[in-house]
């Protein structure tokens, strides 16, 4: 038990943004708990991968290249997470909450015995006391995410079975190198001793990947509505605003519900993480399933006709009133006095 290991997926021969998101958050664990930070990448043409991957302070890279692992497949992965995982025996096992993630980690933990806990929003280290054993456990990962439809924020622990297993979805941690010339060991994996040929009985024909238009992360400002803008005409203002200000047009899952707009738009725990650089909240009531997605934001205005909407004590600046006449008046301001 001398690791955290991340899962790396890969994409066009380039780490996902959501795997070096958690080799940063793992690197921090890792100190924690003073061990090593390994990874994992499975694909093909994986040469010179390491370095996209070291940088950010692993130890140990471990890499299968085999031009029957890419695109992703289930069988063969996770087989070779199952066998590594059982041989290694990481104390932490993290991984993306994206689609590949949400197929491959179950799998892992189930043949593992091990547990998962899904769409975590933070992790740290820290201690539990069993409350009938009084037993305590020192170094446990603290797997927290929003529980019972976000009306409560839960702590899940997992003193017993190891590795303790955890999906994040991107944008959540930030992503940071640790040094550009770090030095870790990159060991391959025999792909033939960790996989039989019945693993390779499914095979990828033919993909379509379509990018998303709406780009909510690099946005530096950010306009959101949420129910309270009342109709999908209404959310012509949001776009206007935007794109007087620079900025992209979010929504809270309760407007995208509404079909006031597309599910590409939305932020919170089912939705896009962000962290602009200003967040405009337009009647946006502010529970935590919307709230967890942009809190990192660095600046929040919440313009909302509740004076006590649970947004307001989350916003740095609150202007209370109808989004209609509000928001009209900025776009005026901001066209007469920018240049």
């Amino acid at each position: 038990m001398n690791s955290v290991f991340v899962y790396c997926e890969i994409e066009e021969g380039l780490v996902a943004d959501v795997s070096l998101e958690l080799l940063t958050k793992g690197r921090t664990l890792a100190n924690t708990l003073n061990v090593k930070l390994e990874a994992v990448v499975v694909g093909c043409g994986l040469d010179g991968i390491e370095k996209q991957v070291l940088p950010y302070g692993v130890d140990v890279l471990w890499v299968a290249d085999d031009k029957r692992l890419y695109p992703y497949t289930t069988n063969p992965h996770t087989h070779i997470l199952v066998k590594l995982f059982g041989e290694e025996k990481p104390q932490i096992a993290l991984m993306g909450a994206t689609s590949i993630g949400r197929d491959l980690g179950p799998r892992v933990s189930s043949a593992l015995h091990s547990g998962l806990t899904a769409d975590c929003t933070s992790l740290e280290i820290g201690t539990y006391q069993d409350a009938k054993t009084q037993k305590v456990y020192d170094n446990l990962l603290y797997q927290i995410r929003p529980a019972f439809g976000g009306n409560i924020v839960a702590t899940i622990v997992n003193p017993d079975c190891r590795p303790q297993m955890a999906t994040v979805r991107e944008g959540v941690m930030k992503k940071e190198i640790l040094d550009a010339n770090y030095k870790g060991d990159v060991k391959k994996i025999d792909v033939a001793k960790y996989t039989d040929d019945v693993d390779f009985v499914v095979k990828v024909i033919e993909r379509h990947l379509e990018k998303s238009k709406v780009n909510l992360k690099v946005a530096p400002i950010i306009v959101s509505g949420g129910y309270g803008v009342g109709s999908k005409d209404n959310f012509k203002l949001l776009h206007e605003l935007a794109a007087v200000l620079g900025g992209e047009v979010g929504a809270s899952r309760a407007a995208v519900d509404a079909g006031f707009t597309d599910h590409e738009r939305q932020v919170g725990q089912t939705g896009t993480t962000v962290r602009p650089k200003i967040y405009i909240a337009c009647g946006i009531s502010g529970q935590i399933q919307h709230t967890a997605g942009m809190e990192e934001s660095s600046l929040v205005i919440a313009i909302n006709t509740d004076a006590n909407a649970p947004i307001n004590k989350f916003a740095d600046y609150v202007i209370t009133g109808d989004l209609n006449t509000v928001i009209p008046k900025m776009i005026q301001y901001y066209k007469k006095n920018s240049k």
